[in-house]
């Protein structure tokens, strides 16, 4: 009984890891989605698979949280942070089905912008996440999240020029109104991946 209590320190870092490296694959196909509509319904699929993956990885996580005596880092940052991560896969699942069910036809340049700060914002969470078993690598993960940071008003710049020419240009309230919910949707995801690195700073203050 009391082996089961037992530290399993590594298996927390690997679960992030893994949940880590779906958010970087769902931010790939959704950015392959807002570049090419041809193969809509695979990449809506496909976005969702990944996002039933991370699901499990989010539950193995916190049940092992239960199940865990010691842990390498405080309780409550793990819980966040394993479900700050899977908002961020939440989301892209809703892009993509809104896209499907909103039937649009046409992307804009825009959006596929927003697609790949998306992509590099998770790409900035996998490298951090990458790098917080250790406090050694403290100044290197606070370097990333600073990045991350960045991204993330990129995307509101790119949002409120994007919303601006919408309202300025789009003749078809339908798909103003559409076009609308995908770039919010899209710039919440950066939101989200700020803040996993906000709840990453706070762990290496706490920890360093």
């Amino acid at each position: 009984m009391f082996g089961r209590l037992m530290p399993t320190e590594g298996k927390f870092f690997e679960l992030f890891n893994q949940h880590a490296d779906l958010c970087v694959k769902g931010a790939k196909e959704m950015l392959a989605l807002m570049t090419n509509f041809d193969d809509l319904e695979n990449r809506v699929h496909a976005i969702e698979s990944i996002e039933k993956q991370a699901d499990k990885i989010t539950y193995a996580t916190i049940d092992m949280l239960h199940k865990t005596f010691i842990t390498p880092l405080d309780r409550d940052d793990i819980h966040q942070l394993i479900t700050r991560m899977d908002d961020i896969l939440d989301l892209m699942e809703d892009a993509g089905q809104t896209v499907s069910l909103y039937d649009l036809k046409v992307i804009t340049p825009e959006a596929k912008r927003l697609a790949e700060l998306c992509l590099s914002c998770t790409e900035k969470v996998q490298a951090a996440v990458a790098l917080l078993h250790s406090m050694d690598n403290s100044r290197q993960i606070l370097t990333i999240c600073e990045e991350i940071d960045r991204i993330e008003s990129d995307a509101d710049h790119v949002m409120r020029a994007a919303m601006s020419k919408l309202f300025r240009d789009e003749p078809d309230v339908r798909n103003l109104i559409k076009l609308k919910a995908i770039y919010e949707i899209l710039e919440t995801v950066t939101d989200r991946c700020e803040d996993v690195a906000n709840i990453i700073q706070g762990i290496v203050v706490e920890n360093a």
